[in-house]
């Protein structure tokens, strides 16, 4: 036996080598914890086709094999386990190893009309964007409706709208927050704030060619491939001399802003050697007061909200837009139903309702409930006013006259515009018709592309200057969204492959018990799925995932497809919730004027107008426009529907 003392000694050390081997133990397990958590997206690319296999090892059909793809590209979709691009290709490894398709035939649907239409675009958003035509745009908006903050916020969201009609809306919003930050500091000037404690007072504004790490990340890692990296205008802010001991601390800066673009060699470089001093878009600090603070929330709101509701009106304005139209092309080839005219007339309706009210919305919201200005005749102007309106003024000024760069490119976005409107409008004989012979041949992407050509052949300069394109080879290819056509590509091969394989007939017969259900609701619930979706995947991948769910569907219960696809398709662009929900969200969120949950509060009732708004369009001047209340000759009859009557 022990004493009293030895025993106290082995119960010690025993707990000791209890509490060392607990010790070792959760190091243990935290450092699996933590390898398993690091290694979570490959352990989830593992997990996943291993839980679906029985699909195709047990089934054994060809509906089965199509439909383990296709959840497989859902799910890989939806979180982005894989860049978005490569999992689009897993129909050119799968299917031919399932016998679903061959290979050649695969890979024909990589590349469709609808790149060509997306090339010819692109260079058009690549002239607009090297001649500074955008700038010239946006100033002249905004000077046209005036400098009261409201009106101010009606007129860049205008500005910003129209710029993303034709070019891409991530594009549209690094145009345009340059300026507005710009302004929002001119308006905010007072010796306690500005941008990082700074004002700018000569406002220079200036292309930069190097890709801002912050925002570039964000928008690169975003689940929304909807536009490539951009080149950004950025404003530089110029501090006074000060002495080392009056220096502000540029590390109090956001930490979202890039303080390494300075070490870069290809970075204009200021005077300064304050890091604060690079050239990067910085956002404001905290304002003088609670009003000035909801001002730049409402204003970088909506910008980032009016990008998305200019985006939806035009058929090449956003990636969803192209890829139905793409897609009702493939499916449905004997449909010629939708063009550029009339998708212009059943869109614009919608995006002047959403604009004006969102402009609505956003002011109420953030500014209050006083709407006198509406009917207010122009008084005596505020401090702010005046700032602004100088600050825009002198911005105009500044531009000079217009060059002729400008106006070549100017001339061919309107000839772009004019022939598609006119090639075949529906009510009378288009330009197309000149060619009898060659009936349906000739489609946007041709318009697009011949244009789009022309930018590469005509002289940017005089003689007395060396030979120059209006575009070079390498500036095209910096602003065209290759991601976003794999991803198209691999769209367009699932629809494919679901109707090669019988998938889309299965899924038309398993829709065809919601025949009974009123047509309206059955878009309303498909409207409401999709919109909540797309918050947190991409608009392209989302439409891509429900294309070929929702045209059987409407088969199914022996409804035009269009009532379901098109109101479908312009709600795939209503991501307006989170700064991850699209690329322009994530840039105007990198400006740190605004929180989560300001674009939360504001996205709810951005959806729900959105919604209603396309809902109005669909059961009012949309039935007309495409003959929604009957069913279409160019659409299958399948055996045993249920009619259901608009």
């Amino acid at each position: 036996m022990c004493n009293g003392q030895d025993c106290l000694s082995e119960d010690s050390t025993s707990f000791t080598a209890r509490t060392i081997h607990r010790n070792k133990e959760e190091r243990m397990l935290r450092s699996v914890g933590r390898g398993l958590w690091n290694y979570r997206s490959l352990i989830f690319i593992i997990l996943t086709p291993l839980l679906l296999l029985p699909l195709p090892l047990v089934i054994r059909t060809k509906v089965a094999e199509c439909a383990f793809v296709l959840l497989l590209m859902a799910v890989f979709w939806v979180t982005e386990v894989i860049p978005l691009s490569m999992t689009a290709m897993l129909p050119a490894l799968l299917f031919p190893m399932f016998g679903i398709m061959k290979s050649s035939n695969v890979a024909k649907e990589y590349f469709k009309d609808f790149h060509f239409l997306l090339v010819g675009v692109i260079c058009l958003a690549t002239s607009i964007e090297k001649w500074g035509l955008h700038r010239r745009i946006a100033l002249r908006l905004v000077s046209m409706v005036g400098v009261n903050p409201a009106w101010l916020m009606l007129g860049f969201m205008s500005g910003c709208a129209f710029l993303s009609m034709w070019v891409q809306n991530t594009s549209a919003v690094t145009m345009v927050m340059p300026i507005v930050e710009a302004v929002l500091q001119q308006i905010l000037k007072a010796k306690e704030l500005g941008c990082n404690g700074n004002v700018n007072p000569d406002l220079q504004l200036y292309e930069t060619d190097m890709k801002i790490e912050s925002i570039k990340k964000i928008a690169s890692d975003e689940k929304k491939p909807d536009a490539p990296a951009e080149n950004f205008t950025c404003v530089e802010i110029q501090k006074p001399p000060q002495s080392d001991s009056a220096q502000p601390q540029s590390d109090q800066s956001d930490p979202a802003q890039p303080q390494s673009d300075q070490s870069d060699p290809a970075q204009p470089q200021s005077d300064q050697s304050d890091p604060a001093q690079a050239a990067a878009c910085v956002p404001a600090v905290v304002s003088r007061s609670q009003q000035d603070l909801m001002m730049c929330k409402a204003m970088c709101i909506g910008i980032a909200y009016s990008s998305n509701i200019g985006g939806i009106t035009t058929l090449p304005g956003t990636s969803p837009n192209l890829i139905f139209s793409e897609y009702l092309n493939q499916i449905y080839p004997e449909c010629n139903c939708i063009n550029f005219g009339n998708w212009l007339l059943m869109c614009l309706p919608i995006s002047v309702i959403m604009l004006l009210l969102t402009w609505i919305w956003l002011y109420w919201l953030f500014l209050g409930s006083d709407f006198t200005f509406l009917w207010q005749c122009d008084g005596v102007q505020s401090g702010k006013e005046k700032a602004a309106r100088k600050v825009i003024e002198e911005e105009y000024k500044s531009l000079g006259a217009i060059r002729p760069q400008e106006i070549f490119t100017g001339m061919v976005f309107l000839l772009m515009v004019v022939l598609w409107l006119t090639r075949s409008p529906g009510f009378m004989p288009g330009w197309a018709s000149l060619f009898p012979h060659h009936s349906g041949y000739i489609t946007d992407a041709t318009v697009a592309l011949l244009l789009g050509f022309l930018f590469f052949i005509v002289p940017a300069h005089g003689p007395d200057k060396k030979y120059e394109a209006m575009i070079s080879w390498d500036e095209f290819q910096a602003l065209m969204p290759w991601k976003v056509a794999l991803l198209v590509g691999g769209g367009f091969a699932l629809a494919e492959g679901a109707k090669e394989s019988g998938m889309s007939l299965w899924v038309a017969k398993l829709l065809m018990p919601l025949g009974d259900m009123p047509v309206l609701a059955t878009v309303t619930v498909a409207c409401i799925i999709v919109t909540t979706l797309t918050e947190v995947t991409s608009n392209a991948a989302t439409i891509t995932i429900f294309l070929p769910i929702l045209s059987p569907l409407a088969e199914a219960i022996h409804v035009n497809p269009l009532y379901v696809l098109i109101p479908t398709t312009l709600c795939t662009s209503f991501s307006f919730l989170l700064p991850v929900s699209n690329p322009p969200n994530a840039v105007v969120f990198s400006y740190g004027h605004i929180t989560i949950m300001d674009m939360v509060k504001a996205g709810l009732g951005v959806n729900v107008i959105g919604l209603l708004a396309v809902l109005l369009a669909v059961a009012t001047w949309g039935v007309p426009l495409f003959s929604l209340d009957t069913y279409p000759d160019w659409a299958p009859v399948l055996p045993g529907f249920n009619s259901t009557i608009p």
